[in-house]
């Protein structure tokens, strides 16, 4: 075994062209690393045979040795910026996620004339921008396939598959762990506190959960896809972000009455006034195949002009599926350096990024939306309701009116669930501050987005 603990000093550039064996390097050997590594070790003769080059690991850093992996043969390091500038590497994999030390990592890679390979849709999704134009100088490649939805090659259908469509709009399940637990709120019946508790114990969540179940990692997911849908720049900030934890058994009861799921979406839109980007719980028809996608699974439906609505569906997470991301962006490299494709898809689908269309803001959508109001038990109190709504020209299409509740205090309330027709936020949230100052209204009014996807989806 070979360890260095030091910065090396040569320049670091290869050059790849006509290349017959690229040399890998793996930056972290968790389950991204590690299921990366595993996945070259073990199918060398089928990658060679259909690649005709050798993909070879030839140097791995971690902040420590894997027992489970051997790296006897292979240069091993403790230091990752050690891989960076090993002039030897052709492409360096990272696989440790998080900001430090992977965004200035990438950069000295590229520095470097080394192609990149990484998993981290939160760097792409906050430093895309700078990444692939320090990239572009370089004249190397950065590709991020197993950023998004794990094993599903959702961002080559975006590039490729489906270049020859204007994407309409997007929409997709792409947190595994948020999907876990509104599967078992809806097929069990269990409580959200009970349920993240389980998702942690198994590992789909982290001692944390806030990324997965407050909606950021779909919201960095999401950056990625409609930059690539849109061909527009990476922005992170814009897109609107809401979790999952307010929902209750009752709102998934009662949605699944009116005959709808509750899915965490991940939802981009180009319209006439400009691009929605946005993470929410959403009502989608119990009809819809993504309405059914249960437990960690992820799946995304593109509808194109030409096309129409296709469905990805597979694996988000994991080391295998995202291993094989990984390993799929690592044939690309091999397959098109030195040659006339070299660096013919550009990293965000698009050669010249759109600045003339606006990202709006969640006040400007329009939806239909499901409503659950907590009112007293008196005679008139659904007539009020009805007069607010209408006053702001609000229709309702659905309306549920069930027994009345005994809380602990001897009041009587009961639960008034409707679905509006469709209304720009600004009109709803206004609507809504109306309801909450209805005397017989006891407590804030619950309101998720409800999606119909234009009538035409998956």
């Amino acid at each position: 075994m070979k360890q260095d603990s030091a910065l090396s000093t040569g320049t670091g550039v290869s050059a790849v062209a006509n290349k017959k064996q690229f040399n890998i390097g793996i930056c972290g050997m968790g389950t991204v690393g590690g299921g990366t590594f595993t996945l070259l070790q073990n199918k060398q003769e089928e990658i060679t045979r259909r690649l005709g080059k050798v993909l070879k690991v030839t140097h791995v850093a971690s902040r420590r040795q894997n027992p489970a992996f051997d790296t006897s043969n292979i240069r091993f390091s403790t230091d990752v910026f050690v891989l960076a500038e090993d002039p030897s590497v052709d492409i360096l994999v990272e696989a440790m996620g998080g900001m430090e030390p992977a965004f200035p990592l990438i950069m000295r890679a590229i520095e470097n004339g080394k192609h990149v390979v990484t998993a981290n849709k939160a760097l792409i999704a906050v430093h895309g921008n700078e990444i692939f134009a320090a990239a572009k100088r370089k004249g190397v490649t950065v590709a991020y396939e197993s950023a998004v939805a794990g094993g599903i090659p959702i961002i080559k259908a975006l590039r490729e598959g489906l270049a020859a469509n204007s994407i309409q709009w997007l929409a997709g399940i792409i947190n595994g762990t948020g999907n876990f637990i509104l599967t078992e709120m809806a097929q069990k019946g269990r409580s959200f506190p009970d349920v993240l508790k389980e998702a942690q114990a198994l590992g789909y969540a982290e001692a944390d959960p806030t990324f997965d179940v407050e909606g950021i990692d779909a919201a960095h997911k999401l950056t990625i896809l409609a930059s690539n849908a849109f061909g527009i720049a990476l922005q992170f900030e814009k897109v609107y972000t809401e979790g999952i934890s307010k929902i209750t058994i009752a709102d998934v009861n009662y949605a699944n009455e009116l005959g709808y799921r509750i899915k965490h979406l991940g939802i981009a839109r180009m319209s006439e006034k400009g691009i929605e980007m946005r993470v929410h719980p959403t009502l989608i028809s119990d009809q819809r195949l993504i309405a059914n996608v249960n437990g960690v699974m992820n799946a995304v439906v593109v509808k194109g002009d030409s096309v129409g609505s296709t469905l990805y569906y597979g694996a988000g997470a994991g080391a295998k599926a995202t291993a094989s991301s990984v390993v799929a962006d690592l044939f690309d490299i091999a397959r098109n350096s030195g040659t006339a494709n070299a660096g013919t898809v550009p990293p965000l689908a698009f050669n010249s990024l759109r600045t003339d269309v606006p990202i709006l803001g969640i006040d400007d959508i329009e939806c239909e939306y499901y409503l659950r109001i907590s009112a007293q038990d008196k005679i008139g109190v659904m007539a009020q309701i009805s007069q607010v709504l209408m006053n702001h020209g609000i229709n309702i299409e659905a309306l549920i009116q069930k027994e009345p509740d005994h809380n602990a205090t001897g009041d009587v309330t009961v639960p008034v669930v409707l679905l509006t027709g469709k209304v720009q936020e600004r009109q709803m949230n206004k609507a809504t501050a109306a309801i909450e100052a209805l005397e017989q209204v006891v407590d804030k009014v619950t309101r998720i987005r409800v999606e119909l996807f234009d009538g035409d989806g998956n």
